[in-house]
C-alpha cells in the first residue's frame, strides 16, 4: 500500500522502512513498527521528530485507553527505533511505560479434537498443512514456508527456517507426516513449495510462485472450528499423531 504523507515525515518515513529491512527485520514487524509511526503522526499532525515526554504520556495514555497493551508495545517500538535509527537521537519515553505481567496458558488443541478439524477439512490443501503443522509443532508461517528442499526424510528431520527470532531449527519428522507429505506432493508437483498457492486450484499448482495464503489457511480454520464446535485455537504444539487424512 502506498500512503502520502507531508514532508519532512514522508521522507524519514521513507527511511524507516529502509532501515527497519536493513536491520533484518520480518516482514510483520516491520509492518508493526512502521505501523505504530503511522499512528503517532497521524495525531501529532506528522510532527513528530521532537516529541516531549509529556506529549508521550498523553499519547500512550490515549492508545491504552481505545487500544491495548500489545499495541502500545508495538507503537512504542517502532518510535523507539525511529528516533534511535531515523533521527539519530535520544529516545525521550525512557521507563515511560511498564506493562502489567500476565500469565496465561495457552489452549491446547488434543489428539481427539485435531482428529476431528482434519476430518471435517475439506479441502486437501488445508487437510494436510493442519496435520503437517499440528503434528511436527510448527507455527504457521514455518509451516507455510516449508519447501522440498526442507525434508530430511534420511535423518527424519525438517529444516525450518527462519523460525521465531530469525533463527533457524530442526524438528523431528514422524513417519506417517513424511508418507501424507509426499502423497500431497504427488498430487501438485510443485519443484519447490510444500503448499504452494491454491490461487489457480491443485492442476495449476506447480507452477505457483507463493506459497498458501495465510489468511485463506487462518478463514478456513476459523471455519472447521466453527463448524465442529471447537472454541479453542490452533497452536504449536509437540504431538506427533498418526492419524489418515486421504
Amino acid at each position: 500500500m502506498t500512503y502520502v504523507f507531508p514532508q519532512p515525515f514522508s521522507r524519514n518515513y521513507e527511511s524507516l522502512l529502509k532501515r527497519l529491512k536493513l536491520r533484518g527485520m520480518q516482514p510483520k514487524t516491520i509492518e508493526s513498527y512502521s505501523h505504530g509511526v503511522r499512528r503517532a503522526g497521524a495525531h501529532f499532525e506528522y510532527q513528530i521528530d521532537n516529541l516531549s515526554k509529556d506529549q508521550l504520556t498523553d499519547y500512550f495514555s490515549q492508545v491504552l485507553d481505545q487500544l491495548s497493551w500489545s499495541t502500545l508495545k508495538h507503537d512504542l517500538y517502532g518510535l523507539k527505533f525511529y528516533y534511535a535509527y531515523v533521527l539519530e537521537k535520544h529516545w525521550p519515553g525512557a521507563e515511560l511505560t511498564k506493562a502489567p505481567k500476565v500469565s496465561r496458558l495457552p489452549d491446547i488443541v488434543t489428539v481427539e479434537q485435531m482428529q476431528q478439524i482434519v476430518n471435517a477439512t475439506r479441502i486437501l490443501s488445508y487437510r494436510v498443512f493442519f496435520f503437517a503443522l499440528y503434528s511436527m509443532g510448527l507455527r504457521l508461517g514455518e509451516g507455510l514456508q516449508l519447501q522440498v528442499g526442507d525434508i530430511d526424510q534420511d535423518r527424519m528431520r525438517v529444516h525450518v527456517r527462519d523460525a521465531k527470532g530469525n533463527r533457524d531449527r530442526l524438528v523431528p519428522l514422524p513417519a506417517h507426516t513424511l508418507n501424507v507429505l509426499r502423497e500431497f506432493w504427488r498430487v501438485h508437483r510443485h519443484p519447490a513449495l510444500l503448499f504452494p498457492s491454491r490461487q489457480k486450484g491443485l492442476g495449476g499448482a506447480s507452477s505457483a510462485t507463493t506459497q498458501m495464503d495465510r489468511g485463506g489457511v487462518q478463514q478456513a480454520l476459523r471455519q472447521v472450528t466453527e463448524q465442529i464446535g471447537l472454541k479453542k485455537e490452533l497452536r504449536r504444539t509437540a504431538f506427533a499423531i498418526p492419524m489418515p487424512l486421504i
